[in-house]
């Protein structure tokens, strides 16, 4: 009898884990996933100069 409600515990707990996650749950992970991009891009953007000749290199004042 041990066995068998042994067997019948692990048989559910994989149940329920393999059913993996809910709708929402996967709505959630794809919003945090979204504002996670969203704050790296920002972040990139403010790092980047916002002048367009600061990225190019001064060659006249090596000649």
């Amino acid at each position: 009898m041990r066995k068998l409600v042994a067997l019948m515990f692990v048989a559910g707990a994989l149940s329920i884990v393999s059913c993996g996650p809910s709708a929402e749950e996967k709505a959630k992970m794809e919003a945090e996933a979204k504002a996670k991009i969203d704050s790296l891009f920002n972040a990139a953007s403010q790092a980047m100069p916002t002048d367009s000749t600061a990225m190019v290199p001064d060659t006249a004042a090596k000649k």
